[in-house]
């Protein structure tokens, strides 16, 4: 007997209605939730470790979002034909879950979490990971598991001057901007989305909007949790502490960090990281080799409160001293310099350097066919930007062993491709596919942003002409609730992003903003605080474009000679067979004639055919033979041509690319021939000239001998009537000499 479920509802400002049902799927996980809206369902599951396994010290949770290819009645691709690792779409959705719900529990709680969401019905008017945060939280809400608060996730795009909350795909399309939000009821945790160069008030606007249907589904969540009884939350073991030794440890060694902390600001990442260890050694240092029962000393609880002590004092002293761990001023960003062309065989590559922070980026131009395949269950197709993202260790100045992209390089390579691609030209304009790879060699803060930049440098260098410079900058947070101060930080360090309160980063062109991810790590931040935070991104989003104009401003006329040339051709619709060829013959024997790459597309009722090579004398060969075959041919015309077969009667020579006529036996000399022996051989280049096309038959007939002087004392015959005489060619050629039926080869139809 099916369970009665319980199910709770709330809508959109438009009037879509979102349920929430609990109690009938997968009732042995802590917590199940199907979230429906339209036709799109998600489960969402949720299972936590009844106690930390023995030593842990961080919480160990993992997030997983999965479309199945079953929920929108398609089989996936492959050999496997089932669904695989997640694709890179499904990682972006799990970080975003990820990213709102750990800071939202308790910071002693270390048990082992598993979220699960799955699309288990798709619906192509309503995207689910819009509503996969929603579920994420709801089915912790039912669970027993210690979550401080709900929250939930939106999308929120700006159509016109009107936001709308969980849009289509086609309203999408339209937007100027397109963000999904996640917040508790009281506070925002999360913004992350593009835009066409909107200003600060539209993207703060567009939160706004977000926050107050986030509100409500908040609420819905304190309801299901009170119907199921789930608001008594399992107790978790505290960690083990020692207040004496905590306090020992602040009282000796906290001025030394932070006078260490402030004479730092002259130091680099690693100097002031073994400064701070040396503080760490002195304590160490004072402890017996061998000590008494009841002396020993935890050094992990040692570890932990010096991390809490710089932390502490790094912060205060930002607050108390107006003044960066680098030295800097809070709005000041570190020196930049950048250079194009720094890789003579890549088709387009620069070097972005903001302090210690490093990206060595490339591009590189391909045709259609280098397109990017995408295979999901809501989306398919082909995409023709790519942008990926590598971290190796030794950005870093660490060893470890190199296991691919994670979802960290998945993430920050996703924000700098959307920074770029509103401001790629139109295909049109570009029908290059493009990838650029952003390899990072020094990292201390904000690297994605760099990639941001140099992604920006290297596309100009490629000859890719951008509607604008893109750059980008993290903005970070350190606030004091109990005395109100906080420091706005622009371009943070890598200890600074750890330290603050926020971590923002923003990017856009001197017109406007075009991507963004914001994380807010602490309570109560006002709107005002968050629209000055975005001002001073502004201003240092504009610093970064001055300094990058020093290295270049524009794209390059043409590409580098070692990149692919691409030359475009428009053709009538029912022209795309011929350029083809059955079963793809003449586009095959273009390419391998010429060594260019031709591909072939249907756009607006017409063929477009695309010609690339990086030789111009190639390129220039491809596409003399590719207007040969969508040319018509032109009466009276003279043509350089090949004998392509012969015949008793004459020959068929190829005049142009896929046209034949016939150069019947008569109109290859003045003189009349007995027979086509040894008169012509295939292969043979001839000139002829088209005499006539046959508009039913589209036959064409050639001559060879009106090119040729006449002999001398040749005479013309009158021309015969061509309803009495039965002789004649087909296509009008005649015997040269006259005479009847006896005195010319025999007939054919040709």
């Amino acid at each position: 007997m099916k369970p009665n479920p319980i199910i709770k509802t709330v809508s959109l400002p438009d009037g879509r209605e979102i349920s929430v049902e609990t109690g009938v799927l997968a009732k042995q996980a802590s917590g199940a939730v199907v979230v429906r809206m339209g036709k799109t369902m998600l489960l969402a599951t949720v299972v936590g470790a009844k106690e930390p396994r023995e030593g842990m010290n961080f919480f160990p949770l993992s997030v997983d979002y999965q479309e199945k290819f079953a929920s929108a009645g398609r089989i996936p691709g492959g050999f496997l034909k089932r669904e695989g690792r997640l694709s890179d779409h499904e990682i972006l959705v799990s970080r975003i879950i990820d990213r709102a719900v750990r800071p939202l529990f308790p910071d002693n709680y270390h048990n082992e979490t598993q979220i699960m969401i799955s699309l288990i019905s798709a619906d192509s008017d309503v995207l689910p990971d819009a509503l996969a945060g929603f579920a994420a939280s709801a089915a912790i809400a039912v669970s027993d598991l210690p979550m401080l608060e709900p929250m939930s996730e939106v999308r929120v795009i700006k159509l016109g001057e009107e936001y709308i909350i969980n849009p289509t795909p086609a309203q999408i399309e339209e937007a100027s901007l397109e963000c999904i939000v996640a917040a508790t009821y009281d506070n925002i945790m999360m913004v992350e989305g593009e835009s066409q160069e909107v200003t600060e008030e539209d993207l703060l606007e567009a939160i706004q909007v977000a926050h107050e249907t986030i509100k409500l589904q908040c609420t819905l969540q304190r309801e299901m949790a009170e119907a199921v009884g789930s608001t008594q939350k399992r107790e978790h073991l505290q960690p083990e502490g020692d207040a004496e030794l905590e306090k020992m440890l602040h009282d000796n060694y906290y001025q030394a960090i932070y006078d260490s902390v402030k004479a730092g600001t002259s130091r680099s990442k690693s100097e002031r990281g073994e400064a701070i260890s040396s503080i760490k050694q002195s304590y160490i240092d004072t402890l017996p080799e061998n000590p008494q029962e009841g002396e020993e000393v935890d050094m992990k609880l040692v570890s932990t409160y010096f991390k809490a002590m710089y932390k502490s004092a790094a912060r205060n002293f930002v607050l108390e001293e107006g003044t960066r761990l680098d030295g800097r001023k809070t709005n000041e960003v570190r020196p930049i310099w950048s250079e194009i062309d720094y890789l003579p065989s890549a088709h387009g590559s620069a070097v972005f350097t903001r302090g210690e922070t490093q990206s060595l980026t490339t591009v590189t131009l391909g045709t259609k066919l280098d397109e990017q395949m995408i295979d999901g269950a809501m989306n398919s197709g082909y995409n023709r930007f790519i942008l990926h993202y590598n971290f190796p260790a030794f950005s870093t100045g660490e060893a470890r062993p190199n296991r691919g992209p994670g979802r960290r390089e998945v993430g920050h390579g996703n924000l700098a491709m959307r920074a770029l691609k509103n401001m790629l030209p139109s295909y049109e304009e570009n029908p290059y596919t493009v990838r650029v790879v952003s390899d990072i060699l020094e990292s201390n803060g904000s690297s994605s942003m760099a990639t941001v930049c140099a992604g920006s440098l290297a596309l100009m260098d490629a000859g890719v002409n951008l509607k604008a410079p893109v750059s980008g900058i993290a903005m970070g947070m350190i606030s004091d609730s109990e005395t109100g101060k906080f420091a706005i930080l622009s371009d943070i360090l890598g200890d600074e992003d750890h330290l603050g309160d926020m971590d923002f980063k923003l990017t856009g062109t001197a017109n406007g903003i075009t991507a963004y991810q914001m994380d807010i790590k602490i309570d109560g931040l006002s709107y005002e605080i968050l629209h000055k935070a975005l001002l001073q991104a502004k201003e240092g989003r504009l610093h970064i474009l001055n300094e990058m104009s020093k290295t270049t401003t524009e794209a390059r006329v043409e590409v580098k000679d070692h990149a692919p040339r691409i030359h475009q051709i428009i053709i009538p619709r029912e022209l795309i067979g011929a350029v083809i060829g059955p079963g793809g013959k003449v586009v095959q024997e273009i390419q391998r004639e010429t060594g260019a790459t031709i591909t072939i597309e249907e756009v607006d009722n017409a063929g477009r055919v695309s010609i690339f090579a990086t030789d111009k004398d190639v390129l220039n060969n491809a596409k003399s033979i590719v207007e040969e075959i969508v040319t018509p041919p032109e009466e009276g015309k003279v043509y350089e041509g090949k004998v392509k077969k012969i015949t008793d009667f004459g020959a068929f020579v190829e005049f142009m690319k896929g046209k034949e006529g016939l150069l019947h036996i008569s109109e290859i000399t003045w003189e009349r021939l007995p027979s086509m022996e040894g008169v012509l051989e295939e292969g043979e280049e001839v000139q002829v000239k088209l005499m006539e096309v046959d508009q039913r038959s589209g036959k064409f007939r050639l001559s060879r001998k009106v090119l040729l002087p006449k002999p001398e004392g040749y005479q013309e015959r009158p021309p015969r009537d061509r309803n009495n005489d039965r002789g004649g060619s087909r296509n009008g050629s005649r015997d040269s000499r006259g005479g009847g039926r006896d005195s010319r080869p025999p007939r054919r139809n040709n």
